[in-house]
């Protein structure tokens, strides 16, 4: 039978005192090694699964942050490429412009017969070229016939258009334009008309060194040039459409017509625009080459491809997230079509002056439908990197957040620590205070 030992009241107070520093110690050295003053729910109930919950949504935040920066180089890819493709789109634009600049060989153009013979310049003692300009276009002599005179000493003549027509008009065609414009018989010389018709945007006219009338195109259309007189403007206009004076300055009534014969082009090539094409349309092929490298991790937003960024970690109605729907880029898309040496329907003739046009046209039309998608694209990536930005934020304060519900304040623990350890001294020196105390009985024997 094991006997109970009794203990004296200042020895029992005195170890319990010990246990208490001893277990307070324990708990403050948990803390400093831990780093935590709520280490299990059992510390603190409520900042525990606080700092739970708020440390599950920081690693869900954080988890989400590898999807938004695929979204961020998925949309950087594709602006990335919308860059080249603009630059591609650009060299195209010279190209063009290379092939515009090239002096065309065949400029529809036609010389009429001449206006001034040898004869005039022998009286005269002028140039053939300055007497076809100097001719005035009505009869000088008056009287209703249509009688051209010749020129004199004194007089450069005219071509005869009769006297009682006291309206000129010329019409010239190219293409889909027309110009048109009417002035006064009195007065009015070959030079007139030559300055008109340069005014007209749609030709020049010249006389040359033997007095003949030169009409030449601007670009690769026929022309319809018509000349023509009446009593009034609708009458005169009416002549020149169909060429009703045409032969009084050298040239023929059905060069008015342009679907009869109108003046046509020399159908000569230009080797230069020839070569021009492979150049332009090796351009064309890399924009769709392009535009299928433009993707990152097997999405393409050039190629029509939808890209969904999640910002939160919700579902349903409460989650938040961004769409972009990609768009198929390509060069028939942008409007830009093949170059040929020919008129083809669907194609760019690179020996055709309207079809440059129609080309420089495309391409900055093109151009601007790629400023669009770069701006859809960069308004998309804002959004993306505000987001990405916030959500890193976000994360460091719901981890801080945690961390002040049950973090540790090591230098206090620390402070902590060191004054139970004094308390531990001093209560080791209480017991052996009351073993002494006890002990005094002995001396008794």
């Amino acid at each position: 039978m094991i006997m109970a030992v009794t203990l004296s009241a200042g020895v029992r107070s005195a170890v319990s005192s010990l246990s208490s520093v001893q277990s307070q110690a324990t708990a403050i050295q948990n803390r400093l090694a831990t780093g935590k003053k709520v280490n299990s729910a059992i510390d603190n109930p409520v900042n525990y699964f606080t700092a739970a919950s708020l440390n599950e949504r920081s690693s869900q935040l954080t988890g989400l942050l590898d999807g938004i920066s695929n979204g961020i180089q998925t949309i950087q890819a594709a602006s990335k490429g919308i860059d080249a493709i603009t630059k591609l789109v650009q060299s195209l634009q010279s190209t063009v412009k290379q092939a515009q600049a090239d002096a065309a060989q065949n400029r529809p153009t036609k010389a009429g017969t001449a206006l001034a013979t040898a004869t005039e310049a022998a009286v005269t003692s002028k140039s053939l070229k300055d007497i076809a300009l100097d001719k005035s276009i009505g009869d000088i002599t008056g009287g209703t016939a249509a009688t051209a005179d010749a020129a004199t000493a004194s007089s450069s003549g005219d071509l005869g258009i009769a006297a009682a027509n006291t309206k000129l008009a010329i019409s010239i065609t190219a293409g889909s334009t027309t110009y048109t414009k009417t002035f006064d018989t009195a007065n009015t010389t070959v030079r007139d008309v030559v300055n008109e018709i340069n005014k007209s945007g749609v030709a020049t006219a010249f006389v040359d060194e033997k007095g003949q009338l030169n009409v030449k195109g601007n670009g690769s259309e026929t022309v319809g040039f018509g000349f023509g007189s009446g009593t009034d403007d609708a009458t005169a206009l009416t002549s020149a459409a169909a060429g009703g004076d045409n032969t009084a300055i050298g040239f023929a009534a059905a060069d008015a017509v342009v679907a009869t014969s109108g003046l046509t082009s020399s159908n000569v090539t230009s080797a230069v625009r020839s070569n021009l094409i492979q150049q332009y349309n090796d351009l064309r092929d890399q924009i769709d080459q392009l535009a299928k490298d433009a993707g990152y991790n097997g999405v393409n937003l050039l190629q029509g491809d939808k890209a969904s960024i999640q910002f939160n970690e919700k579902t349903g109605s409460s989650q938040s997230k961004l769409d972009i729907q990609g768009t198929t880029l390509s060069a028939d898309n942008l409007g830009i079509s093949q170059a040929t040496n020919t008129q083809l329907a669907g194609f760019t003739n690179f020996q055709n002056d309207a079809d440059l046009d129609t080309a420089t046209k495309s391409l900055t039309g093109a151009l601007t439908s790629l400023k669009s998608i770069s701006s859809s694209l960069g308004a998309n990536l804002s959004v993306a990197q505000t987001r990405q930005d916030f959500t890193k934020d976000l994360t460091n304060v719901l981890t801080q957040g945690a961390d002040n519900l049950v973090a540790a304040d090591g230098n206090q623990e620390a402070a902590n620590l060191l004054a139970l350890q004094t308390r531990q001294q001093l209560s080791q020196t209480a017991l052996s205070l009351s073993n002494q105390s006890d002990q005094a009985i002995l001396r008794l024997f």
